[in-house]
């Protein structure tokens, strides 16, 4: 009987533990390919790290994004993690309607603006299950793009910017970025600044219409590659030759930049909602992030890519597997590092 009974306790013992459940509330929509692909490459870090993911797209739509959130809080079985952004400022209604949920919080992508958080609190503190929050450096992408495109322009230079959705921290951070180069280089004047809400067809018409009022204007900053793409295209119809920015990663993108139809060309923000999942794969683990860098983190994935690195990017984003093994990058594997890495360097090697 006693040998019976310690094999039945071993066998126990030596069970894997369940994996950890993780929802993500992906407020984009769920035919948009930069969301597509940033859900896409969070599969494979999950695959990668035996989590359980789920994603609910939110269809830019507030009240849509609320009802996944509300549906995940009457489930049965709730997950162990929610991913959140803060898109149209929805942070705080989300952290209030799962307070009491027993759902670790984690926001990703945007946090909680300054102001937001004088009023209600940072991570860890009036919502003790917010526990964390990874950001990129859009405000230095904005910055490095502008700073690229008016490097070496000439006294009564002109340019024109299209920005995303206004009531969207990364938009408004991007501009941030923009508006410190432009304060660099006074010989500079932005003619307009207009809100694309990221879409290549509001662009276009946006583009069609105000280009014409401005016949000097050689420069077209865009806050990502969709709204430069539609810019693009108005301005080839109107006999325009411009020069352009543009953030992303999409397959058109790239070959922009490395056919030169991009002169400056940004990315990298695509591999954060993996890094967030290594981070709270670790959690899990019982290896807190928050020893690693602190509970909240603003990594700096954004860089600039040059037309050769766009050609390598391209051929690695084709594979299934994005190439990565996201495990490298956790603690359980490396428990002596310090800081987590959230890079597009070894895909471009």
């Amino acid at each position: 009987m006693f040998p019976r009974l310690l094999l039945l306790c071993l066998s126990l013992f030596c069970l894997p533990a369940q994996a950890a459940s993780v929802v993500f509330l992906n407020p984009g929509y769920s035919n948009e390919r930069f969301w597509l692909d940033y859900s896409r490459y969070m599969h494979d870090a999950a695959g990668d790290l035996g989590l359980q993911l789920e994603v609910l797209y939110g269809e830019r739509d507030a009240d849509t994004l609320l009802r996944n959130a509300h549906a995940v809080l009457r489930r049965p079985q709730r997950p162990d993690y929610l991913l959140f952004a803060n898109e149209q400022y929805l942070g705080p209604e989300i952290l209030r309607l799962m307070a009491d949920s027993g759902i670790r919080l984690f926001s990703l992508h945007s946090t909680l603006t300054a102001e937001q958080q004088q009023l209600i609190g940072g991570t860890r503190e009036r919502y003790p299950n917010w526990i964390g929050s990874l950001v990129a450096n859009d405000e230095e992408a904005g910055y490095l793009m502008a700073r690229s495109l008016l490097h070496g322009a000439p006294g009564g230079s002109e340019l024109v910017a299209f920005s995303g959705v206004k009531n969207t921290p990364s938009a408004s951070l991007r501009e941030a970025g923009l508006h410190r180069a432009l304060a660099e280089h006074p010989q500079v004047r932005l003619r307009q600044l207009l809100y694309g809400e990221w879409r290549k067809q509001r662009a276009y018409e946006q583009a069609r219409a105000l280009l014409p009022r401005y016949p000097a204007v050689q420069m077209v900053w865009s806050a990502n590659d969709e709204m430069a793409f539609g810019a693009m295209q108005a301005a080839s119809e109107l006999g325009r030759q411009l020069r352009y920015t543009a953030l992303n990663n999409s397959e058109e993108a790239l070959r922009a930049r490395a056919e030169g139809r991009l002169a400056v060309l940004a990315t990298g923000h695509f591999l954060l909602g993996g890094c967030a999942l290594v981070m709270l794969h670790d959690h899990a683990a019982g290896l807190d992030f928050a020893e690693r860098g602190g509970k909240d983190q603003r990594v700096r994935p954004l860089r600039l890519i040059d037309a050769r690195e766009s050609k390598r990017l391209l051929q690695r984003l084709r594979r299934p597997d994005v190439g990565l093994d996201f495990a490298e990058f956790s603690a359980t594997r490396n428990p002596a590092m310090k800081a987590y890495t959230c890079s597009i360097d070894p895909l471009l090697r």
